[in-house]
């Protein structure tokens, strides 16, 4: 039996009876993002429009990320980036799990005092891309003739 998204009580501004809203929606207005997915276009358009809302209603507090993102697309995962490094609030990012490929790009792209990680959560590898049909190899051959 499915229990689906928790629902917690939550009081706007100015109203006086709390309304039942999800978790992630609470959580979001105290400005705590989630990445616990592997990166794709959607999850990418969701919380860079989240980034870009949150610093235009206050661009002095700062944004939390949580990662566990096995990685994903290399696109939406730099759009994600892009937007860290543009919007005002320093965002910190916490990699909570593991935070691998395009997740451990993401998690570098936090605030540079503001970035948490345990030893054994990040896993970088060599950046492929079936954009370029270079190989490893040809660099290295290169490298020793010149």
């Amino acid at each position: 039996m499915p229990i689906g998204v928790p629902k917690v009580p939550f009081r706007s501004p100015g109203e006086e009876d709390a309304a039942w809203v999800d978790v992630y929606n609470r959580l979001y207005r105290e400005r705590l993002l989630f990445l616990g997915q592997e990166v794709d276009s959607e999850i990418s358009n969701q919380l860079i429009g989240l980034m870009v809302y949150l610093s235009i209603e206050d661009d002095t507090k700062d944004l939390y990320l949580f990662i566990n993102s096995p990685g994903g697309w290399v696109i939406p995962g730099v759009a994600i980036y892009d937007t860290m490094q543009f919007v005002r609030p320093d965002v910190h990012t916490i990699c909570m799990g593991l935070a691998a490929s395009m997740g451990s790009f993401i998690l570098v792209g936090g605030e540079i005092t503001k970035r948490l990680a345990f030893p054994h959560a990040v896993m970088i590898h060599q950046p492929a891309s079936s954009f370029y049909e270079l190989k490893r190899e040809n660099f290295s051959w290169k490298r020793k003739n010149f």
